[in-house]
């Protein structure tokens, strides 16, 4: 039995680094994953599952996730993608990328020395 050599070129993965938002609440740092107020962070699924309710059951989902239901069907639904979108994107905040600082040659710091 022969063994194939995989090559540098056909790896992706090099190491097992997942990358998380930072954490914004102390639920998140407790280990919420965010899934308890709305059951998905998928906007896609959402809105098929609110395009599922009738008005009742979206009038008490909109006052389980605290927003003021309206009689509007539309206006409701609207709102509650809405508010959706915003607790997605505060939930899931980006990890700030630490920035490389270039070492500036001796040439370019007495070039700007000349200003003083």
């Amino acid at each position: 039995m022969s063994k194939k050599k995989n090559s540098l070129k056909d790896l992706k993965q090099i190491d097992a680094k997942e990358e998380k938002g930072k954490p914004t609440t102390l639920d998140q740092l407790w280990g919420d994953t965010g899934l308890s107020k709305y059951g998905t962070h998928d906007p896609a699924e959402y809105k098929t599952r609110l395009k599922s309710m009738n008005r009742s059951d979206m009038q008490a989902h909109a006052l389980s996730v605290g927003i003021l239901p309206t009689d509007n069907h539309e206006i409701l639904t609207a709102r509650l993608e809405r508010e959706f979108l915003k607790y997605i994107l505060a939930y899931n905040t980006p990890t700030e990328k630490k920035q490389k600082t270039k070492k500036v040659s001796q040439e370019v710091m007495k070039i700007l020395s000349e200003g003083r």
